[in-house]
């Protein structure tokens, strides 16, 4: 069985895929070991993969907002990526790399046994509720597996790109937010 610090070590040294050639650092997850809510995006960016955490520059300032909006904050949540190295030119990762990530994703969301999973993008929601995701015309929308509620949000970089999405990414913030009070025994929102 796992525990975090022995996964945590084993995924720094991770030569899976070939983005371990060109990272600075493995961005492995930050927040609360024992939350019910686990926010999934795609892969590290730059400032990701200088300070070796996930959601640290200005799409990473817009999530803190987004999480505040509905009173949480990283301490009361998990946030991860697909893919734990940066993909180069912050390019979608290639469904290879993916690939070799997806046994550390696993294992994270076992140790973390979530109620909630936010997948941050489509990427991360092709991954993870569908191949064929929309994140368009299925954001918001919830689907279950094996007990777990499973949504999708805008990444907090296309709302920077494209603010006219971010009335969308309120109400399925709120809807979050009601999901939360429904399934959630610790998360006070």
């Amino acid at each position: 069985m796992d525990n975090w610090n022995d996964l945590k070590e084993e995924c720094l040294t991770c030569q899976a895929c070939a983005l371990s050639a060109s990272r600075r650092h493995v961005v492995f997850g930050d927040g609360s070991e024992s939350a019910e809510i686990l926010l999934v995006g795609e892969g590290p960016g730059a400032n990701e993969d200088e300070q070796g955490l996930p959601f640290v520059g200005k799409a990473g300032m817009l999530l803190d907002d987004m999480l505040a909006m509905i009173h949480l904050d990283r301490t009361k949540v998990y946030i991860t990526n697909t893919v734990k190295c940066r993909p180069p030119e912050n390019r979608d990762p290639m469904n290879v790399e993916q690939a070799a990530c997806l046994g550390w994703l696993r294992r994270q969301t076992a140790l973390l046994k979530p109620k909630i999973v936010v997948c941050l993008g489509r990427i991360a929601a092709a991954e993870l509720i569908k191949p064929d995701f929309k994140i368009t015309r299925e954001h918001g929308q919830w689907f279950e597996k094996n007990g777990v509620y499973l949504t999708a949000l805008y990444h907090p970089s296309a709302l920077l790109r494209d603010p006219s999405k971010r009335p969308d990414t309120f109400e399925d913030l709120k809807a979050i937010q009601a999901k939360i009070l429904a399934v959630c025994q610790r998360t006070a929102v």
